[in-house]
């Protein structure tokens, strides 16, 4: 829906709530709304100009509530308010939460409605940066703890080898190197995100995306479709080209293992869909641009027990997987301020790399 222009005289000082994706008004304490953005207006399906002038409460299923919470706002009980409430519109009415909150002009409140679908996503999104956080902090120790001890025991293992004539004793102690040197790649591998500097240069999406794709298709040449469906306006950015590779790869490694059965009958296909995202939040931030990178697969899905911990590190899918591919894509995508997101059904799985554009 197109915007009303605006006839207020302070509508210039509230043009800044537009850019918003959040629902908001500007409120008199006595319920009249003096502003209301263009996310509210599409929401209610009505022109700012039927809602400007009119009481906000009238908008709420329950009235009151908001007549009290403004009440409150203009004398001075809180500096803000939450609870949740449905939101009349066309259809269905919609549940948000309501943030009511002073304004530094007197009189004046600010509302602002979060639809509790967006609000849960963007405490999910919280909740994932914080674990993955945890999660580095935590490989990074574990790994240190287990290379010291474990240079040790390979060294006592050929010293011993070295002292043994027996032949059957000594495939006990190649046994010993063999799979020290085992656990000394899978440290080397956790530690990986934390030895490499960050190297920045302009990174240009589609060449990363189009590295992976030759890379996936060399070692599964038989079966599988790879597709693109890029949107070439998407500008470069600063970042690390080696690391987004690397991340994009893991994922879509993950997704080319995950459809050997579909690649046996011949229909097997991956996608990598690049789009730009406007006025995204995540990570408790706000952009104007946003990368969406998305690779998607016609595959059996995530299977339902590790849905929720797939970006935990040692956690896998697939027998004989190290866990690690995932995390670690995450590791790389949250160093250039990213995150990534997954929807996953039977049939359909959907990574979604979100990175701020400039």
């Amino acid at each position: 829906m197109t915007a009303a222009p605006h006839t207020h005289p302070q509508a210039q000082r509230f043009a800044a709530f537009d850019l918003l994706a959040t629902l908001v008004a500007v409120v008199r304490t006595d319920g009249v709304v003096l502003f209301a953005n263009a996310a509210l207006e599409d929401a209610l399906g009505t022109s700012r100009r039927m809602i400007e002038g009119a009481p906000l409460s009238d908008c709420f299923t329950e009235p009151l509530i908001m007549q009290g919470a403004l009440e409150g706002a203009g004398s001075n009980e809180f500096a803000a308010l939450r609870y949740d409430a449905w939101l009349k519109r066309p259809g269905e009415p919609l549940p948000v939460h309501v943030v009511v909150a002073q304004s530094d002009q007197p009189g004046q409140a600010i509302v602002e409605l979060l639809p509790l679908e967006q609000q849960a996503k963007q405490d999910r999104e919280e909740r994932l940066m914080e674990r993955a956080q945890a999660n580095k902090e935590l490989i990074r120790n574990l790994a240190h703890e287990i290379k010291n001890p474990l240079g040790g025991i390979r060294g006592a293992a050929q010293l011993l080898q070295m002292e043994i004539e027996s032949r059957e004793l000594t495939e006990y102690t190649q046994v010993i190197i063999r799979e020290a040197d085992r656990l000394q790649s899978l440290v080397d591998r956790l530690l990986a995100p934390h030895r490499r500097p960050h190297q920045v240069g302009d990174v240009n999406i589609h060449e990363v995306c189009e590295r992976v794709r030759s890379l996936i298709l060399a070692e599964f040449p038989k079966g599988l479709k790879l597709s693109r469906d890029y949107d070439t306006s998407i500008p470069e950015f600063r970042g690390d080209s080696e690391q987004l590779i690397q991340a994009v790869l893991n994922i879509a490694h993950n997704a080319a293992q995950a459809l050997v059965d579909r690649m046996a009958a011949g229909d097997a296909q991956i996608t990598l869909r690049t789009r730009i995202a406007r006025q995204v939040t995540f990570g408790k931030q706000r952009y104007r641009l946003a990368l969406e990178l998305h690779v998607i697969d016609n595959g059996p899905g995530v299977p339902e027990p590790i849905k929720d911990r797939i970006f935990y590190p040692l956690v896998s899918g697939r027998d004989g997987g190290s866990g690690l591919g995932l995390t670690l894509a995450q590791n790389f995508v949250q160093q250039h301020h990213g995150l990534i997101e997954c929807d996953s059904a039977p049939g359909r799985t959907d990574f979604k790399i979100l990175i701020p554009l400039p």
